[in-house]
């Protein structure tokens, strides 16, 4: 079975001090040697980004500064009188003003794009455990001998039904049947009373 291998190794950018030196170094050269090698700063910028655009400004730069120095050289004296004298001069200085803004600008982009891949991936191999292999642990006495024990998932448990609680059926007040029964009564005796002296009314009239 494959595992997930080896990461590829990320190459840390210079630091920003020394890109910085290399930046002024190359532009100094070219403004010091009044435009004859502008070509300098695009070269070194070829080679760090490997892009076929910046190798074709490198040579279309080398083309325009040799034609400039040609075309310079042609003047019979020490100034300018013709028109490729002129157009020399535009050349050189035109092509070192343009060129030394495009190689700030592109070797900056260029760095600092290099700078956040290489912190993306630093900071992905240290969150990620399998980028990188892990050195196997060690086999012992101890280590062979131990059996795996299985580990058993919890018994879930089973809740108990409760029966519902039944509310006592409601009970009529005792009062109010006492005294109903007894008002029953009460008239009952009147009826018997009643009853007995119409009774015995007509026993002693019989006498």
């Amino acid at each position: 079975m494959q595992g997930h291998g080896y990461a590829q190794p990320v190459k840390q950018p210079p630091p920003p001090s020394w890109l910085v030196f290399l930046r002024v170094l190359f532009v100094a050269v070219g403004i010091f040697s009044c435009g004859f090698l502008t070509w300098a700063m695009l070269l070194r910028l070829a080679v760090v980004t490997r892009k076929s655009l910046d190798w074709g400004l490198f040579v279309a730069v080398l083309a325009a500064d040799i034609l400039g120095i040609v075309l310079l050289g042609t003047e019979s004296g020490d100034d300018v009188h013709t028109a490729g004298g002129y157009l020399g001069i535009a050349l050189v200085f035109g092509g070192l003003a343009v060129t030394v803004v495009y190689y700030l600008v592109a070797d900056s982009r260029h760095f600092h794009q290099l700078r956040q891949a290489y912190e993306g991936r630093s900071a992905v191999s240290s969150s990620s455990p399998y980028l990188y292999p892990q050195p196997p642990a060690p086999f012992t006495a101890t280590t062979l001998g131990q059996t795996p024990v299985p580990v058993q998932p919890p018994i879930p448990h089973t809740p108990v039904p409760q029966s519902p609680v039944v509310p006592p059926p409601p009970q009529r007040p005792a009062p109010a049947r006492i005294d109903q029964v007894r008002a029953e009564l009460d008239e009952l005796s009147d009826y018997l009373r009643k009853h007995d002296g119409s009774r015995g009314g007509g026993h002693e009239g019989g006498r």
